[in-house]
């Protein structure tokens, strides 16, 4: 067995989890889609700041941070992924410092990086790391599905959903600067649904 943050895995289905992520990320069209909350509040960051894609994917955020000028390090557990994003910064002439790396048993080090972007990955014992390798001033921009939602989009345990107001509590050591959560309020046929984004400053 293999011990990750919050439980144990067996050897076979972590080998099965790749092997299906190397393969979504092969027969998956295009590099994905930025994440909204990057696309409204990359004013926020500093222009040339170091920033990392945590779990980054095919790299569509990647991508946009060093088209905006970041200095950019995106670590996915795929390694067609990192391949698919190597291949597409080198095409852009954009430099990203690509590595295959398992986010969860290698989390990034304390005080290293301007800005964090998360999307769509959510392992809640994995916050503090987060935050504390986040220097000061830091910024964490943050993504992902809540369990209040009016589509079938996503995952379908809530162990990889977020509970109402989560996001705020699991980084509650940071000052928040951007919330929305909408969840069932209103005309949920319009809005921002299903989701939660968060980003947040490190004191």
């Amino acid at each position: 067995m293999i011990w990750h943050p919050g439980w144990w895995i067996d050897p076979v289905i972590e080998k099965d989890l790749l092997a299906m992520w190397n393969q979504r990320h092969a027969q998956a069209e295009g590099l994905g889609q930025v994440a909204d909350v990057l696309v409204q509040n990359i004013h926020l960051a500093k222009a040339g700041c170091k920033a990392l894609d945590l779990a980054c994917g095919r790299g569509a955020n990647a991508l946009f941070m060093a088209r905006a000028g970041l200095k950019v390090t995106a670590w996915d557990l795929s390694h067609v992924a990192i391949e698919r994003l190597t291949a597409a910064a080198r095409a852009e002439h954009l430099s990203i410092a690509s590595t295959v790396r398992d986010v969860i048993t290698e989390p990034p080090e304390p005080g290293t990086f301007d800005l964090i972007l998360v999307s769509y990955f959510l392992d809640r014992e994995l916050a503090p790391a987060i935050a504390k390798a986040l220097k000061p001033g830091g910024l964490l921009f943050y993504q992902t599905y809540s369990r209040a939602a009016v589509t079938d989009d996503g995952p379908t345990s809530d162990r990889f959903r977020l509970d109402d107001n989560e996001l705020l509590m699991l980084f509650d050591s940071l000052r928040p600067r951007v919330y929305r959560e909408e969840r069932l309020l209103g005309n949920t046929e319009q809005g921002w649904r299903d989701r939660a984004m968060l980003v947040a400053e490190k004191g």
